[in-house]
């Protein structure tokens, strides 16, 4: 194998599907680790590498400074590189399973109360933009799921869209009237084709950065002080409606969270009852 790195980056992107986001965080975790060991190349980086090589970079990332998010990453960027090179016989052993990454302290999950929502929701805004905070607390989309949207996604009718999510895994998620009003008030006589639903001043796609930027702006103009993310929304969603009653399966299903597919730990529901409990808990999903 002349490239490692590379034959590893490429498996990624055609075997497990992986955005160019996560490619591209960890070609740069493995290029730090290929600079640290000091070899000429990525093939020669891997040479006899042990457990205790894996041990000294992650100190060397601890005199950095780095917060003990970042050397779990890149720990398992590491951890994933040699097992995919050990299933290549390109390595008799992965010298990073073993290894225990630092604990990250956990994190209280962030979210709005139900008044400081409303507010965020109700405030004057674009019509765009008006959208694009309604259907991002009405559906838990993740925001790089939200600027994928195109308008063949959108069922009116049912009042869902199909998203494509992490894996390029396909769900369909439901959303209320308060953003079906705003939906249509935004798209006005756009007809459903392959165009993208959010658009930017220029007719592209809008971007993930200025889905950001609108959200915090939209926060700012309801009175909210403190740091409002999508991520944020996403998290609101989630945290009304469990509050509502709602099941915590369902909110993992209709979020799309990875484990679901993955370890099938969860139960799946059909698409009716997920409808159901949507319109009995979610704030806004009878909103005119």
């Amino acid at each position: 194998m002349k490239d490692p790195l590379a034959s590893f980056l490429g498996s990624l992107e055609v075997e497990r599907h992986a955005s160019p986001h996560t490619v591209k965080s960890y070609r740069a975790d493995l290029e730090d680790f290929v600079r640290w060991r000091r070899a000429g190349s990525a093939a020669q980086a891997v040479q006899g590498i042990e457990a205790r090589d894996v041990r000294a970079f992650l100190a060397t990332l601890h005199t950095r400074g780095l917060d003990p998010v970042s050397v779990a990453r890149k720990l398992a960027a590491i951890r994933s590189w040699f097992r995919f090179l050990r299933r290549r016989g390109v390595v008799a052993e992965n010298p990073a399973q073993q290894i225990r990454g630092p604990r990250p302290a956990r994190k209280l999950v962030s979210f709005l109360p139900i008044d400081e929502t409303m507010a965020m929701m109700d405030g004057h805004a674009t019509a765009r933009d008006a959208a694009i905070v309604e259907l991002l607390y009405a559906s838990g989309l993740r925001v790089s799921e939200l600027v994928g949207l195109d308008l063949r996604d959108v069922d009116f009718a049912e009042m869902t869209v199909r998203v494509i999510g992490k894996g390029r895994k396909e769900r369909i998620v439901p959303f209320g009237g308060a953003a079906a009003g705003a939906l249509r008030a935004y798209l006005g006589p756009r007809v459903p084709g392959a165009g993208a639903v959010f658009l930017n001043r220029r007719g592209g796609r809008l971007t993930v950065r200025s889905v950001h930027t609108i959200v915090r702006r939209r926060a700012r103009a309801a009175g909210i002080v403190r740091r409002v993310s999508p991520h944020t929304l996403r998290h609101t969603f989630a945290t009304h409606l469990l509050d509502s009653g709602a099941d915590l399966r369902m909110i993992q299903e209709l979020l799309g969270h990875s484990r679901l597919s993955t370890t099938q730990r969860y139960t799946h529901v059909g698409s009716d009852q997920l409808m159901r409990v949507y319109d009995a808990a979610h704030p806004r999903a009878r909103a005119k």
